[in-house]
C-alpha cells in the first residue's frame, strides 16, 4: 500500500512542471490545431465590436476606427442608446489586449479567441470584479476587422 501511495506522490509531483502562462494573446484550442500567428496591431484599422456575455442582453454595438493605437471613432450601430448605464468607453483592439492582460495579471479569469489566419482578437473576456469571484465579466466579440492599406 506504501508504494501504490508512493507512485501516485511521485506520478503527481511528475506531472507538476513551470510553464509559462496563457497570455491574453494566446489562443486555446480544442482541435489541436496550430496556434494562430502573433498579431501586431496595424497603424490604422477598424472593427466592429459587441459587449455581450454568453447568452445575456447586448450592451452595445460600436463600429470602431483606429490610428495609431488609438480609438479615433466609435458609432454605437445597435439602434439603442445606453440606459440606466453610461455609455462605455470602446478600446482599440490593443488597449483591450492589455485590460485581459492586466485581468490576468490580477488573477482574473481570461478567456481569448485570435483569428486563426492574422492573430488579430475575436473574442476577448475577463473578469474584472475586485474580489475575482466572477459576476463581473467583460465580454467583447470582434469582426468585420479590417487594416487600412
Amino acid at each position: 500500500m506504501l508504494a501504490i501511495c508512493g507512485i501516485a506522490v511521485v506520478a503527481l509531483a511528475g506531472g507538476c512542471t513551470s510553464a509559462p502562462e496563457a497570455s491574453p494573446r494566446s489562443s486555446a484550442s480544442a482541435t489541436g490545431a496550430a496556434s494562430p500567428p502573433p498579431w501586431t496591431e496595424p497603424a490604422k484599422y477598424g472593427f466592429v465590436v459587441e459587449r455581450r456575455c454568453g447568452g445575456g442582453p447586448s450592451m452595445g454595438r460600436y463600429r470602431v476606427s483606429v490610428e495609431n493605437g488609438e480609438v479615433v471613432r466609435a458609432d454605437r450601430i445597435d439602434g439603442k442608446t445606453a440606459q440606466g448605464e453610461e455609455e462605455i468607453g470602446v478600446p482599440s483592439l490593443g488597449e483591450l489586449l492589455q485590460l485581459a492582460q492586466t485581468a490576468a495579471d490580477d488573477g482574473g479569469a481570461v478567456s481569448t479567441t485570435m483569428d486563426p489566419a492574422d492573430g488579430h482578437p475575436t473574442a476577448v473576456s475577463f473578469d474584472v470584479s475586485d474580489d475575482g469571484q466572477g459576476g463581473a465579466e467583460a465580454c467583447f466579440t470582434i469582426t468585420e476587422y479590417a487594416p487600412a492599406a
